[in-house]
């Protein structure tokens, strides 16, 4: 069936009505200003990132000892390009510099510095993320090798990014961190944000679901499971009633705590203690002492159906 040309014609209107709200809705628009980070980049230096934290699992085969300082070699020199330019467009948008005319700061340089730092870390950060896919390899007993883990788990990637852009929030870097923990947080269902301070061996298992906030503090040896919920109890707010920013808003997790699946746990206050044990769907919103388990009461698991009560003239059955 041919198009209807009257309809066609009408497209320009479309168009222009569109770009009117450019002016009348100024808040999600970018337009005039100087270059803001470029998304597609910055997937582009995680992707990297990756293939140097984990050479061989990757893109690259065939890397051995005789050839591997060639080749992240490489991409080390390509990432500081990249990241000097992303860390220097991001800074200046923070700064609201102008485009035009004389900067008494020289963003790119100082983005080249962070740049710098950054990249001198991923040596410190492999040694982290070693204990964590060991830490998947013994808490899993589904799990046949460290392979399977770097090929396979979800929550590798997550962490495995999330500790890459918490190196630049702590470096006070803006926009890229949280571009890289959301754009691992789409591929993933996990959700971390870059701001948490989160201990050696830790593991998230399955993942889809798990929230992790900005001020949450997690000790060692911490193990997750799916839909756990470290977030916020509440937002203050000022005289004003806009939100209060900066304040502790969640949770402390200390050494050796295991929280299973779809718990939450709330409030910048909570604090669960070393060596402790979270239940399923448990809702907590105080502190808990350490070597405690925290478990809801068993419900009572209800069964009817013809075969049932043929082998059950009561068919309740209690969990």
């Amino acid at each position: 069936m041919a198009s209807d040309v009257r309809l066609k014609e009408q497209l320009p209107d479309v168009t222009q009505r569109i770009v009117d709200t450019y002016t009348q809705v100024g808040a999600i628009n970018h337009l005039g200003h100087c270059p803001l980070p470029n998304y597609d980049v910055i997937v582009k230096v995680v992707e990297d990132l990756q293939e140097i934290l984990y050479p061989g699992y990757r893109r690259q085969e065939g890397l051995h000892q005789g050839n591997v300082s060639y080749y992240v070699g490489a991409l080390v020199d390509g990432l500081h390009d990249r990241l000097t330019t992303q860390i220097g467009r991001a800074l200046r948008h923070e700064a609201g510099a102008p485009c035009q005319g004389e900067l008494d700061v020289d963003y790119e340089a100082l983005g080249q510095a962070k740049a710098f730092q950054f990249l001198k870390q991923l040596a410190e950060v492999r040694k982290i993320l070693a204990l964590d896919v060991q830490a998947a390899y013994d808490g899993d007993p589904a799990v046949k090798s460290p392979d399977e883990v770097i090929f396979c788990y979800p929550g590798l990637v997550a962490v495995t990014v999330y500790r890459l852009a918490h190196l630049l929030h702590r470096l006070e870097v803006p926009l890229i961190p949280r571009m890289m923990t959301e754009w691992a947080h789409g591929k993933t269902g996990i959700d971390i944000h870059p701001g948490a301070t989160i201990g050696r061996h830790f593991f998230i298992d399955h993942g889809t679901g798990v929230v992790i906030g900005e001020t949450c503090e997690i000790g060692e040896h911490v193990k997750l499971y799916q839909g756990v919920t470290l977030g916020a109890l509440s937002f203050p707010t000022d005289s004003e009633g806009q939100i209060v920013r900066g304040n502790k808003r969640h949770p402390t997790i200390e050494d050796r705590v295991v929280i299973y699946a779809n718990a939450t746990v709330l409030g910048g206050h909570t604090v669960i203690g070393h060596d402790s044990v979270i239940g399923s769907s448990v809702w907590l919103t105080r502190s808990v002492p350490e070597r405690t388990t925290v478990m809801l009461e068993k419900p009572r698991l209800i069964m009817r159906g013809e075969h049932v009560d043929e082998l059950d003239p009561e068919p309740n059955y209690q969990i």
